[in-house]
Formats: structure tokens, C-alpha cells, sequence
């Protein structure tokens, strides 16, 4: 039969794996290199250093692989429901037929223009040596007082009260408000820093500082500020002093700082600022931007006392980060590095007390024993002078029956020599016979005249060579047989079958 003329051809029938190697290279053709918007889900790190995770929006998700040498060069680490944008080749993992975007570089969306311009200015300020580690300072073990520049909005401020009212509630500590958020913060951030280090370096103020803080809750206008809490049974915190403000803009709830107030040190001048807190709660990096300022990096350095940055959450830099002398990972945790807990110092001073006293009884016993001491051999010299001559005595009798007892261990000893020599020299005697008798015995057994006598015979060849196997002698030689009793002259002949 003929097929139909305009019967349909046949569809070419693919190989699996040809067929995915074709969809990833009309893949490569057609979209690669790739750029992808997208949030993560799934995200996980092996243990070989890849990254695996998916991209998803609305409408679709995809799946992805950071190799370990990309996935190196992340300066922040991804976590999951966070945008990012990625580049990368798009293919297909041909062992599942998936398809999938091998990610080469990863940066968190919508900050690139920001990112790229904080990258710059840390590139700079460390050029210039602002974060160099051998211009850190450590900080103070017991600072007499501390600094705090925030917003009085800002949740931070109630972690970092909190903080310190629970390990350090006797320590002063100074609020100077700050724009934390929004185009004046930086300039804010610089000008609390600049009274602080005034404080610091316990100079006069000029106009427009802050207010006499010992009376601060008398004078200022408005709501009081955040006061330290006091607890039960504790000792009463000091108040963080704070400026009258009024209202403004920044992160939260916040207040102008710049309306009033200002350094007043002339009646009761607050304590010296040993350590400088500068803090903000977590939040975006347009958020976090004005810890990015120039100047304010600048004015960082500049602080006459250790700084301590305490900038948003843990996986958050910032410029001041670098800056600073010390970066905390949270405002609690920046709280918490610039002293230890009232009761470690307590208890610490409790052992002190315990040693001086356990000391001074010590030397007073000591001094006691001497007194009596001396009081024994100042009243009755003559007691000495006899206890002396009866240690004397003693040790004369020691040593005449130490010198008596080794004289007779030494005569005895001779005697038993003189009278065992004889018994020994015997015994000696009869063992070296003895051991003769032996090696004559196993002399004649390796004579190899007894093994002749049994009928054995000793054949050499013309050389007196001893002949150990027939391949030795040929036909017609002559061979040489040493018997028991005499010797026979042979010659070798071929053997004869019986």
C-alpha cells in the first residue's frame, strides 16, 4: 500500500537528555545573562559553602544555586521574605529536568544606588585610616558616667534605660536628643556628639546647651523625660537628663531637639563622661542613612572618650559601625558592653573585704607568735643555753651507736664471707663440670663418624668435594666413598633396571 501524499511527518523523537541540553542552550541563547527581582524563600547553606533557595512573586517562583565562590563575596547574609535582585545564568539541572538560575552576584532591591555610595565612603574614610583597629580604645572598666545620644522616641532608649537601670542603676547617665531619621539627623547626630565631648573634656558650655540636669525635672516645659525606673529595694537610678523639647520629626514619636535647651554646667555639673553610647533601633538602610553621613563618621573619631555603636539589628553596618571604638550588635547589647552588672562589682568587692580582713587577722597572729617568742627568750636566756646542750647530748649519743652498729654490720658481714667461701668455691666447681660434660655430649652427637656406623657413606668427587645430588657426577667419573671402616674408589655407571 502507498502512504497518503499529504500525510503529516512523523515527530522527531528526543533523547531526555538531549532534549534538556536543547532547552538550555535555546535558554542561553534567548535570556542569559539574566537579571531577577524576587523574594526569597527556602534559603539554606550547605555545608560545602553553596547557597540554595527560591525566588517567588505573585505570579511565579524559581528556583536557584549560589556556587560557595559567589556566594563569598555577599556582604550581608540573605535571609528568608527578603527582596533581593540577582544576576545570573538561567538552565536547566538536567539530572531533574529543572530549571534553574545559577546566581552570581545578589543585592538587596531598591538599594543599590545607596549601597553603592556607602561602599564608596567606607572605601574613602579607611583609606584615610578612620577605621584603622590600633585607634580603638578600650573600653573603661567602671565609667564614672555615661552618654547616650537617641532619639527620646525611639524604642532603643527604653532597651538601653533597661538595661542599664538593671546592671548599673548607680552610674549617671546623660541623654543628649538626637534626629535619628530624616535629612537634619545627621547634622543632629553631630551637634549631641559635640556637647557630649564638651562634657568629656569638662569644658564650659556656650549658650544653647543643655539645662542644669540636677533640676531639669523642675524646669523643663512639657512631659518629663524618660527618668531610669526605680525598683523595689534598689537604689534610686539617676535620671537621664534630658533638654525641654518640643515636637518634631525623626523615628517614632520625636522631638525637636534644636528649640531649646542647651550646656549649663556653671552650678551642679553633671559627672565626667567616661563612655559615649551612640544608639538607634533597627530599620532599612534609608533608615539607617544618616549613621552613613560623612560627617558624622568624622565626628566619631573625634570623641575625647571611647564611643560604643549600637546601630539597628545584628546583621546591620553602617559607617558609624566602623567608626566607632567598639560596634554592638543591638542598643541592648551596646548597653551592656560598657559595664559589668553592680552585683559582679559587689561581689567582687565582698571578696576583697573577705581577703583584707583573713589578711590582717593573719599578720596580727604572726605578730602575736613573734611577740610571745621573743618575750620567751628575753626572759629566760639560761633555758635556752640548756635546751641547746641537751640537743647537743642527744646528737652525741646518736652518732657514738650509729658508728658501734655499722662496725658490727661490717664484722658480721666478714664472717659470713670467710665461712661460705669454701662451700661456694665447691659449688662453682660442680656446676663448670657439669656444664663441660654438656658440650662434650653434644660435640659427639654432631660427630659424623656415628652416622657412618649405621651404614651411611660419605661420597666426594676428584676434588673432595662432597656430592649431594646425582646431577653432580656424569657417567664413567670418579667418585670416592668413605665408609665406617675404610674407603672405596668408585666410578659412576648407568643404573640397571631389575
Amino acid at each position: 500500500m502507498f502512504e497518503h501524499a499529504d500525510a503529516v511527518p512523523a515527530p522527531r523523537i528526543w533523547e531526555v537528555g538531549a532534549l534538556c541540553r536543547a532547552i538550555a542552550d535555546a535558554l542561553q541563547a534567548r535570556f542569559n545573562p539574566v537579571a531577577v527581582r524576587g523574594e526569597i524563600t527556602g534559603f539554606s547553606r550547605a555545608s560545602s559553602g553553596h547557597c540554595y533557595f527560591t525566588l517567588k512573586d505573585g505570579q511565579g517562583q524559581l528556583r536557584c544555586a549560589m556556587f560557595r565562590r559567589a556566594a563569598g563575596q555577599l556582604d550581608f547574609m540573605p535571609r528568608d521574605g527578603e527582596l533581593v535582585e540577582v544576576q545570573g545564568q538561567l538552565g536547566v539541572y538536567e539530572a531533574r529536568g529543572d530549571l534553574q538560575l545559577i546566581v552570581e552576584s545578589m543585592r538587596r532591591a531598591g538599594q543599590g544606588a545607596l549601597f553603592e555610595q556607602f561602599l564608596r565612603l567606607k572605601a574613602q574614610l579607611q583609606a584615610e585610616g578612620l577605621f584603622d583597629p590600633a585607634r580603638k580604645r578600650p573600653l573603661p572598666a567602671m565609667p564614672r558616667g555615661i552618654g547616650l545620644v537617641t532619639s527620646p522616641g525611639a524604642a532603643a532608649l527604653h532597651d538601653v534605660v533597661t538595661a542599664l537601670r538593671r546592671r548599673v542603676p548607680h552610674i549617671p547617665v546623660l541623654l543628649v536628643p538626637a534626629l535619628v531619621q530624616g535629612a537634619q539627623a545627621p547634622a543632629s547626630i553631630v551637634d549631641a556628639l559635640s556637647k557630649l565631648y564638651l562634657l568629656a573634656q569638662g569644658g564650659r558650655a556656650r549658650e544653647g546647651g543643655l539645662p542644669d540636669y540636677a533640676h531639669s525635672s523642675d524646669q523643663a516645659a512639657g512631659p518629663h523625660p524618660h527618668p531610669l525606673p526605680k525598683g523595689e529595694g534598689e537604689i534610686p537610678a539617676p535620671p537621664i537628663a534630658l533638654a525641654p523639647l518640643g515636637r518634631g520629626r525623626g523615628e517614632g514619636p520625636q522631638q525637636d531637639v534644636h528649640s531649646q535647651g542647651g550646656l549649663n554646667l556653671s552650678a551642679d555639673a553633671p559627672p565626667p563622661i567616661d563612655v559615649i553610647l551612640l544608639v538607634r533601633g533597627g530599620g532599612s538602610i534609608e533608615d539607617l542613612w544618616a549613621f552613613n553621613d560623612e560627617r558624622v563618621a568624622r565626628t566619631i573619631v573625634q570623641s575625647p572618650v571611647p564611643l560604643v555603636s549600637g546601630v539597628g539589628h545584628e546583621t546591620d553596618f553602617t559607617i558609624a559601625d566602623f567608626c566607632a571604638d567598639l560596634r554592638a550588635p543591638t542598643p541592648t547589647a551596646a548597653a551592656e558592653l560598657v559595664n559589668a552588672p553592680r552585683t559582679q562589682w559587689l561581689g567582687a568587692l565582698d571578696l576583697l573585704a573577705a581577703r583584707l580582713q583573713d589578711g590582717v587577722q593573719r599578720q596580727i597572729d604572726l605578730r602575736l607568735q613573734r611577740l610571745d617568742q621573743a618575750a620567751q627568750r628575753l626572759g629566760r636566756p639560761s633555758g635556752l643555753v640548756a635546751r641547746q646542750q641537751l640537743r647537743l647530748a642527744g646528737l652525741a649519743q646518736r652518732m657514738r651507736h650509729g658508728v658501734l652498729l655499722k662496725t658490727q654490720r661490717i664484722a658480721q658481714a666478714q664472717q659470713a664471707l670467710q665461712g661460705n667461701f669454701t662451700v661456694n668455691m665447691q659449688r662453682a666447681l660442680a656446676q663448670h663440670a657439669q656444664t663441660l660434660e654438656r658440650a662434650a655430649l653434644r660435640l659427639e652427637l654432631l660427630n659424623p663418624q656415628l652416622v657412618l656406623q649405621r651404614g651411611y657413606a660419605l661420597l666426594t668427587d676428584a676434588e673432595g668435594h662432597a656430592l649431594m645430588r646425582p646431577a653432580q657426577v656424569r657417567l664413567g667419573d670418579a667418585v670416592h666413598a668413605r665408609l665406617a671402616e675404610g674407603e672405596l674408589d668408585l666410578t659412576v655407571a648407568p643404573r640397571r633396571l631389575l
